[in-house]
């Protein structure tokens, strides 16, 4: 692994950013979905028509369902269970046939790997830059099953309040990390911006309302020809930014209004899970020994 790594050249970030863009697929009520994905995972996004399902049928593992915005009604199902939520929330469905119906015309985002989700994968709006896997991002290994067996888990953004000193509300399961970061209203400060790296994962920053600027640069290798020019990119809502290991990035929010950003790991982040506290619902799932 260590001698790919040197050898791989720099990957750019990647962005999908959905408005504009045709679907990558439509269904016969209207409900419209663009994917995007990472080495590792799919997210699936959609402007769904209320009463229409959303189904998975060969799930092999956990996945995610996050409903983003307060006017976001939905009811999600499994062969024994059945939860219907409201407002912002992450969800982690279990393993096997599972659907999601929208009880309101609103946004629905889905988080599959690609374990189960490999022709989700394929059919997504950046796989021309995954024709080839990426060395630099460490293969993929599920964490531990929950503590308590499989079923529907559902962590509304409500009874977490913003807390200031918290970084975001971040939940785990085995599959995913997902920080629902707490909203920015108005322009981040530019003197006090958080530039930061990763090693040997990727970082998906979904932006589902306002505006940011994801500012990346690549470090220089003794190889000029492995260069690449710093990256300032402007992106609106709904979007995704694939930030790949290595590059130094930050994002800053630029709208005027509220900006809400979703930071989106696969699998989930040691670090922040060795932190007493900070993931929210750390006791249902174990690390890995």
């Amino acid at each position: 692994m260590q001698a790919q790594q040197q050898t791989q050249p720099s990957v750019p970030a990647a962005y999908v950013e959905f408005p504009g863009l045709e679907p990558s697929t439509r269904s016969e009520a209207g409900t419209r979905t663009w994917l995007a994905r990472g080495q590792n995972f799919v997210v699936a996004y959609s402007s769904a028509v209320k009463g229409d399902e959303l189904t998975r049928d060969d799930q092999a593992d956990e996945y995610v369902v996050v409903l983003p915005h307060e006017g976001c009604a939905a009811t999600v199902r499994t062969a024994d269970d059945k939860r219907t939520v409201t407002g912002q929330a992450v969800i982690v469905m279990p393993p096997g046939p599972s659907s999601v119906v929208a009880d309101a015309d609103c946004d629905i985002v889905r988080l599959v790997t690609t374990v189960s989700g490999e022709p989700l994968a394929r059919e997504s709006l950046n796989q021309d830059g995954y024709e080839e896997p990426n060395s630099r991002v460490a293969a993929y290994q599920p964490w531990p099953d929950p503590s308590e067996g499989h079923r529907i888990r559902v962590y509304e953004l409500a009874d977490v309040p913003v807390d200031p000193e918290r970084f975001g509300r971040i939940f785990r399961c085995s599959t995913f990390m997902v920080n629902f970061l707490n909203p920015r209203f108005g322009v981040r400060d530019p003197e006090a911006l958080s530039p930061h790296r990763h090693d040997d994962f990727e970082q998906c920053s979904l932006a589902v309302e306002g505006d940011f600027v994801h500012h990346i640069r690549t470090p220089w290798t003794r190889r000029m020809s492995d260069w690449l020019p710093d990256d300032h990119r402007d992106c609106g809502s709904p979007s995704v930014a694939i930030i790949p290991p290595t590059a130094v990035h930050t994002t800053q929010a630029v709208g005027p209004d509220r900006n809400q950003l979703i930071d989106i790991f696969c699998p989930p982040r040691a670090d922040f899970s060795a932190r007493p506290g900070l993931v929210l619902n750390a006791d249902e799932y174990p690390t890995p020994s």
